[in-house]
């Protein structure tokens, strides 16, 4: 493979996409991380270490990112030691964060001056997707970045859409949130208010799985509430707050009211403080909380 990659974030998602691009013959460098597991990990499959961002995006052509959101994208890409400072003309960055899009069409317009395309490609999908290769990625860049990194792409996903330009891809990702997370706080209302008048979470789902209101979501997500799995949808309350306060900025900037919007992100946000933190629970560990707000007990039961 001609195109050199490097890539930054090889966490949950990360890991099992660095991994792919490595089983589809790029020659990859990761970045370091306190973390070390995945990384040595990687290096064992063949990928050589950066200590700093600047040395990884000087070793290559493409580099991808995988961070929690803008705020690390923009210490990466502008600190110290960061992308800036290593990137060469006919460089390309492929954010695959789910980030705010102001902050992305700002980096892109800055690098576009260095001659570095940028390009956002968030992510669809599971860490088991990731580590399949089976991930889809919705692509905000200009036709011809895209033409070039489509084949990179596919290392690691299945569905590909050219979604618009740079920032669409990030545009699409809070939209595609807002309706999952929007999901969420539905399900998590709806099942406490059947706990408190005596409906159980067994036979509320006994309704809903098979009828047209059954989706892939809802089945992972009542994967915890129904059987206790506690990995069934690995994507963090404090992660699902940030994206919605993401499309908040995103609904602002486009002088829209989003009632519904503003409604999924404070019942996150009442999640995350009552969780404290939130950092180490998942979305569907938000029926634990909003049960408690409203008295009723949905753990669930051991299995």
């Amino acid at each position: 493979m001609s195109e050199k990659i490097g890539f930054i974030g090889v966490g949950l998602m990360g890991h099992g996409m660095a991994a792919n691009l490595l089983k589809a013959g790029y020659e990859l460098t990761v970045l370091g991380n306190r973390n070390r597991e995945p990384v040595e990990d990687l290096i064992k499959k063949g990928a050589t270490e950066a200590k700093t961002a600047r040395i990884l995006a000087e070793k290559s052509d493409i580099v991808f990112m995988c961070l929690p959101g803008s705020p690390q994208i923009e210490a990466t890409v502008r600190g110290k030691d960061g992308l800036i400072e290593g990137l060469k003309s006919g460089s390309v960055i492929i954010d695959c964060s789910t980030a705010d899009p102001i902050s992305t069409v700002s980096i892109a317009e800055e690098l576009s001056q260095m001659g570095v395309d940028y390009a956002d490609a968030p992510l669809g999908g599971t860490p088991v997707q990731a580590a399949e290769g089976t991930l889809s990625a919705m692509i905000g860049a200009k036709d011809d970045v895209f033409k070039r990194i489509e084949p990179v792409v596919k290392a690691w996903a299945e569905k590909i859409v050219h979604i618009g330009g740079v920032g669409d891809g990030h545009r699409m990702k809070l939209l595609n949130n807002f309706i999952s997370l929007g999901y969420a706080s539905i399900y998590s209302e709806a099942l406490a208010l059947a706990q408190k008048v005596g409906i159980t979470p067994e036979r509320f789902d006994s309704v809903i799985r098979g009828s047209r209101m059954d989706c892939g979501f809802y089945q992972t997500f009542m994967g915890y509430a129904i059987e206790g799995n506690v990995n069934a949808h690995k994507f963090t309350l404090t992660n699902a707050l940030k994206d919605m306060r993401y499309l908040e900025s995103m609904a602002d900037d486009a002088g829209i009211s989003n009632p519904l919007g503003n409604a999924t992100k404070n019942a996150f946000a009442m999640a995350v403080s009552a969780s404290g933190g939130g950092a180490q629970d998942y979305v569907p560990h938000m029926i634990k909380y909003i049960g408690d707000i409203n008295g009723v007990d949905l753990t669930p039961k051991e299995k």
